[in-house]
């Protein structure tokens, strides 16, 4: 069917302006200026006409989330993710390969996703783990990835290659998986949490999680940039939270290196304080930790001056019991838009375009997806339309996603997603 949707604020990265968007086969086949006559007879065409203050935005790719399928439905699964997904607006995913088992073959990952294919709600793209199952030694199936002809599903369900929550702990063996990657055009995503000798006799001298775990990120991330220098490899960097870390991508973006990095909502809006009254061994527990105000600030600076590249979710879904004897993470597809617009627009430290540049372009650049991310001509209709001003106070008991661990929740903030269409079709509605 073809899709009008008349007469909205249309926003994208370049563009805020009002006008009329036209959908058809799955593309936009039109952007009219307001009240132009339409191509083509409206009979059996689709017309949305959004209420005053609407604004239509590109559907949010996300970096970064645990889908924890296979091995763990009681946390997550592709259909309850792919709801939380559309819920809070997002059209394309990166799942991550922290799984049981983990997501180490090409074959495995284009099965999730053809599976993800069929339930027809997101582009889900599973990430393929650096080592057979997370042990650090053994990169063969980065070999099988290259030995897939071009076009096949197990190369195309594979964007992202990552060692998830680990990093590889032997140099060499990074090396050599920075370099399969490198000739895969495919970017690693380091989640940096390797502390080296430091963070070790931080550990043996009884230091709490939050010292320990600043030395493990700014360590991993230090050597993450040196390893991958000279290996042609995409390296980003996953949920920057401390000043160090920040500063470490800062610098090496200055020298040239081939480098973007991620920021969190939760890291641009909590510190250690909202860890402490939710409780730090167990609802406030969350990986990297929430940190001092100065790191807080740091975030947000980092996404005004750009070193920032993109804002991702680091969607983390826990049971109630393994939430409360303390399993790192926080649930964030359904509030993202809400928390970024509260914190950075309705703040006035950024707009709209600037927003959807993080949420949405950037993160579909990073993944090599020219076809997204941005509304024009010829591009998939991943859209999303959201009442920037609608205040939604957070309720995880409505959330689509099996985990309910949020740290926002009570707080009423600013942003609602009003409906999701991907690729032409409507995909979410106002709860449904």
């Amino acid at each position: 069917m073809k899709t009008l949707i008349r007469n909205v604020r249309v926003v994208d990265e370049t563009t805020d302006k009002i006008a009329s968007v036209l959908i058809e086969n799955g593309r936009i086949a039109a952007i009219l200026p307001p009240d132009a006559p339409i191509p083509m007879p409206l009979a059996g065409m689709r017309v949305i006409e959004p209420k005053a203050g609407t604004v239509l935005m590109p559907a949010f790719v996300e970096l970064h989330a645990h889908f924890r399928d296979p091995g763990f439905p009681d946390k997550e699964t592709v259909e309850s993710g792919s709801l939380a997904a559309v819920a809070g607006g997002y059209g394309t995913l990166v799942c991550m390969a922290n799984t049981k088992p983990v997501m180490d073959s090409p074959t495995a990952a284009a099965a999730l996703k053809a599976r993800s294919d069929a339930l027809g709600l997101i582009d889900l793209y599973p990430a393929l783990a650096l080592t057979k199952g997370m042990a650090g030694t053994d990169t063969s199936g980065l070999d099988a990835l290259a030995a897939a002809p071009t076009g096949t599903a197990e190369r195309g369900a594979v964007r992202v290659l990552s060692e998830d929550g680990k990093d590889v702990p032997t140099d060499a063996v990074f090396i050599d998986a920075f370099k399969k990657a490198a000739k895969l055009a495919i970017p690693v995503s380091c989640h940096c949490d390797f502390g080296g000798p430091e963070a070790e006799a931080a550990k043996a001298a009884g230091k709490g999680r939050e010292i320990v775990s600043r030395i493990e990120e700014d360590y991993a991330t230090e050597r993450a940039i040196k390893l991958a220098a000279g290996t042609g490899c995409k390296l980003h960097i996953a949920h920057c939270s401390t000043v160090k870390s920040l500063d470490l991508v800062r610098q090496a973006k200055a020298k040239g290196a081939n480098i973007t990095c991620e920021v969190s909502p939760h890291h641009l809006a909590c510190t250690e304080a909202d860890a402490e009254r939710l409780g730090n061994e167990g609802p406030g527990r969350v990986n990297p930790p929430l940190r001092a105000e100065e790191d807080r600030q740091a975030v947000v600076r980092a996404i005004l001056d750009g070193t920032a590249d993109a804002i991702a979710t680091d969607h983390a879904p826990h049971t109630v019991a393994d939430k409360a004897g303390g399993s790192p993470g926080f649930v964030g597809l359904e509030t993202a838009f809400a928390v970024c617009r509260t914190w950075l627009v309705e703040s006035g430290r950024l707009d709209l375009m600037r927003l959807s540049h993080l949420m949405s372009a950037a993160p579909a650049r990073i993944l090599g997806l020219t076809d997204r991310g941005r509304i024009a001509l010829g591009l998939n209709a991943d859209l999303v339309l959201v009442d920037p001003e609608a205040q939604v106070t957070v309720n995880p008991a409505t959330f689509k996603s099996r985990g309910k661990n949020s740290p926002f929740t009570g707080k009423t903030l600013s942003g609602k997603i009003l409906a999701t269409i991907v690729r032409g079709r409507i995909v979410y509605e106002s709860g449904e």
